[in-house]
């Protein structure tokens, strides 16, 4: 259980606690309700869905956009993780 949760139980559940009553200050300190956020939310998998198609083209070109960056970021910094562990080890 440790494995999976990232800690022991009870102190997960607390910190879960903690953070969501501070998340929700904050939220409230904004002026915005759970109903508005998740009204918003199913606003926009609406919209999503009623462009269709078109949804897949626009999430496909920001895809690439950001693969563009972040592949070559990734392998430089596996590469770099061989280089530097690698010499670790001798």
């Amino acid at each position: 259980m440790h494995r999976i949760l990232g800690g022991q139980p009870l102190t997960v559940i607390f910190r879960l606690v903690v953070l969501s009553i501070v998340v929700g200050v904050v939220l409230a300190l904004l002026g915005l309700s759970p109903f508005e956020l998740l009204d918003s939310l199913r606003l926009t998998i609406q919209r999503i869905y009623n462009m269709g198609f078109d949804a897949f083209g626009w999430l496909f070109r920001y895809f690439l956009l950001g693969a563009v960056i972040v592949v070559p970021l990734w392998l430089f910094g596996r590469f770099w993780h061989l280089l530097t562990s690698g010499s670790d080890r001798r």
